[in-house]
């Protein structure tokens, strides 16, 4: 009975929890500037009160900022994100639609950031004043110094333009019929660029991190107490400094995510990658609310799962975090 009263306590405050953030989404949008009657009248060529009051109405901006909020938590909790003005769709559909493209996106990069960041900041530490930890040093300072956007501009200067190596735009290859395997690779050559340039600023703080760690792991007694036992520095290095190390990497990456999730909206933007991101930078400039408020609820959620993906993680890495009162003396 335990398990399941954690799992439903732990439900009940992730409802809350989102719903809490539903309501500071919708005060943010609503506070932006702009009127969305305005924007749909403009599209249409006509721009009379009548048809503002019509719009107003139809689309309920007429009615109580409380009783909108109400309405809106409302459909929250029945999975109902509203309906977009602009796209004449429901904002359920459209979601789902560009969430798999931006799932691959960031996925691909937070991978790739935390698998190398972690094995250059291990070279890093092990070597630490050599020349190796000095060049990863400039490397990842260099790296997270670098915009994102130009970063993103460079590498399509140099591997798509130049070199020719990449293509620089888009998800697929338009009008070309491709078999699945060729899809699948074509896929992949189109998205090598955008997560080079989302990963390479979390790269240089992991790389940093796992570095710290391991030389602060490197001058605990439990170290020299397995060297003193003649086991090689391999072994020293693979079986405990590494293991000790990573638990802080891993907390930070995944309290990272949700920025790595916030980031694309700019990578997709300059690689026409059709995401979120993208979806996001879309509804700004055409003022439709709820598209806004369906992506910031849906990567709201998916922050909340990757904290506690993070949080399980963690305590397979270290068991003692699932020990009641873990950390009370250690």
């Amino acid at each position: 009975m335990r398990p399941l009263a954690g799992a439903a306590a732990w439900i009940a405050k992730t409802l809350a929890v989102i719903l809490v953030i539903a309501s500071v989404n919708f005060a943010l949008v609503h506070a932006a500037p702009g009127d969305p009657a305005q924007v749909i009248a403009g599209q249409s060529g006509a721009s009379d009160e009548t048809l503002l009051k019509q719009l107003r109405a139809e689309y309920g901006l007429d009615k109580p900022y409380v009783v909108q909020l109400g309405t809106y938590l409302g459909r929250v909790l029945t999975l109902d994100l509203g309906y977009s003005y602009r796209q004449q769709r429901p904002v359920l559909g459209l979601v789902l639609e560009r969430l798999p493209a931006t799932l691959l996106l960031t996925g691909t990069a937070f991978l790739a950031a935390l698998s190398l960041g972690i094995l250059l900041g291990i070279l890093s530490g092990v070597r630490s004043g050599r020349w190796a930890d000095t060049l990863i040093g400039v490397l990842s300072l260099v790296l997270y110094a670098m915009p994102v956007f130009w970063l993103g501009l460079m590498l399509v200067l140099v591997f798509s333009v130049r070199l020719d190596w990449l293509p620089a735009f888009g998800y697929q290859t338009i009008g070309v019929t491709l078999s699945a395997p060729r899809r699948i690779l074509d896929t992949l050559a189109h998205l090598v660029l955008p997560a080079a340039s989302l990963a390479a600023v979390y790269l240089a703080v992991y790389a940093r991190l796992m570095r710290a760690s391991i030389i602060e792991v490197a001058g605990q007694d439990f170290i020299k107490t397995a060297r003193a036992k003649g086991l090689t520095r391999a072994r020293v290095i693979r079986d405990h400094m590494i293991r000790n190390a990573i638990l802080p990497v891993v907390t930070v990456a995944g309290m990272q995510a949700g920025a790595l999730v916030g980031g694309s909206v700019v990578v997709e933007t300059v690689f026409a990658w059709p995401g979120l991101g993208r979806l996001v930078f879309e509804a700004l400039s055409q003022r439709d609310y709820p598209v806004l408020l369906g992506i910031f609820l849906v990567m709201s959620v998916l922050v909340i799962l990757i904290n506690l993906a993070t949080d399980l993680l963690s305590r397979l890495i270290d068991p003692r975090l699932a020990a009641p009162g873990a950390g009370a003396g250690a």
